[in-house]
């Protein structure tokens, strides 16, 4: 049970269900997954010693906020990383995966009409791992998950602007995929993290700004 409250966690923060300063305590993380005390406990303590959740006292854990060397460190992993996936995955991509995309756009689409920012989060990482999954590098996949893991909650700060340039990036990636460029691609979700890291910086800075005051 521990083994799959620490799964059902990591999944969560992966897919952005929390955002930075969250508290998290062992009862509501219980609760949310239904399973006792124990295997919630051991879960927070398995993602704080993996630094996804940090203790701010004896018995507080919070999601924790990204700095800014945090975020030029990750997104300098994520441009390497993930543009291996993306192009590896690309070249080696099933017919129906261009109708799978078109699907999770208008989820993420029908999010964002919404004003679901949560949902359209979970849909966005699900857009990526489609590409990525078919890379057949297990490797380098739990290398990429674990960067998701530390950034995924700061993608909050992208909305609502993450309509606007999310949209576009997709397109990108659908149509690249669609001619079979697999380096097009790849180039296609290295301009989507490097317009991330412009607007999470912005928002990292303000924050910082504002802590100062």
């Amino acid at each position: 049970m521990g083994e799959i409250a620490y799964e059902a966690m990591k999944g969560r923060l992966v897919r952005g269900a929390f955002e930075p300063g969250r508290k998290l305590t062992v009862r509501g993380v219980a609760d949310a997954l239904d399973v006792s005390s124990t295997p919630a406990r051991d879960a927070l303590k398995r993602l704080a010693a993996e630094g996804a959740l940090v203790y701010s006292g004896p018995k507080t854990i919070i999601v924790p906020y990204l700095t800014m060397e945090a975020l030029q460190e990750v997104t300098a992993m994520r441009l390497a990383l993930e543009g291996l996936a993306s192009e590896r995955g690309a070249a080696r991509a099933p017919a129906g995966l261009l109708h799978s995309l078109k699907e999770i756009q208008a989820k993420i689409n029908e999010a964002l009409d919404s004003r679901l920012y949560t949902d359209a989060l979970r849909a966005n990482k699900e857009f990526h791992s489609a590409v990525y999954r078919h890379c057949g590098m297990p490797y380098l996949l739990s290398s990429i998950e674990a960067l998701w893991l530390r950034i995924s909650p700061t993608f909050h700060y992208l909305s609502p602007e993450f309509a606007i340039h999310k949209n576009g990036a997709h397109n990108h990636v659908v149509e690249s995929l669609r001619e079979g460029d697999s380096k097009a691609v790849r180039a296609a979700f290295e301009i989507d993290i490097r317009s991330d890291y412009r607007r999470l910086k912005q928002a990292i800075g303000a924050r910082a700004g504002q802590n100062d005051e």
